[in-house]
């Protein structure tokens, strides 16, 4: 792998930040709409899945005394 000396690296390090596109402010909000939605449908569906499961646990353990 070849070295380059600090002088170099610099510019290469500010020619890749360069290329950097930033997502705007209105991208951003609406990102962070999409994850808290994503979220909050997730939690819900574990949260069913978990109170289904509990009950046909508790089902069976019932039956079974």
């Amino acid at each position: 792998m070849a070295r380059t000396n600090p002088f170099q690296f610099i510019q290469q390090v500010r020619a890749e930040a360069a290329r950097i596109v930033w997502p705007t402010r209105r991208e951003t909000g609406l990102t962070t709409v999409m994850v808290m939605i994503m979220a909050t449908l997730f939690a819900t569906f574990f949260f069913t899945v978990d109170l289904i499961v509990r009950f046909a646990l508790e089902q069976i353990l019932n039956f079974a005394s």
